[in-house]
């Protein structure tokens, strides 16, 4: 068979693939507008979660460190994925494969340790101690009356 029948034999299932895909979709897409309901009234425009009548905008703002907490969560959560791709093929790998098993835990521990250190899981951060005590005195001491300070 030549090359550029071999290549015809292994593509037209992708392209007959993503014809059906695309197909598929164009299909939903028109059912839809074709059997949807239309609410062209204000009550029908109004969004409805769960029987209560919503207040207030949906625009709210999230802080960033809700963000933050979140992508640490995925980055951590996808680790568990390496280690259990490791447990499957621990007896394979051998003792080489332990000592990089160990390697990266260690290095994934480090990072959670960072992240826990610059306060990246903390919702609300406090300052240090010494500095709440350095506030603390300085306000003592504006607040003296002039004639104890002297």
């Amino acid at each position: 068979m030549e090359p550029a029948a071999q290549h015809a034999v292994v593509i037209w299932p992708l392209i007959l693939f993503l014809v059906a895909a695309l197909g598929l979709v164009g299909l939903m897409l028109g059912l839809s507008h074709v059997l949807g309901g239309r609410h062209d009234n204000r009550l029908g425009n109004q969004p409805y979660e769960s029987g209560i009548k919503p207040t207030g905008s949906a625009r709210t703002k999230f802080s960033a460190k809700f963000y933050l907490v979140a992508i640490i969560f995925v980055l951590f959560d996808l680790e568990i994925v390496f280690i259990f791709s490791w447990a499957i093929s621990a007896r394979d790998l051998g003792w080489v494969g332990y000592e990089a098993f160990l390697t990266f835990l260690f290095d994934l521990a480090l990072g959670l340790a960072y992240a826990w250190k610059i306060g990246a899981l903390d919702w609300s951060p406090r300052a240090p101690r010494q500095l709440r005590l350095h506030a603390i005195e300085s306000n003592q001491a504006r607040n003296l009356p002039s004639e104890q300070t002297s």
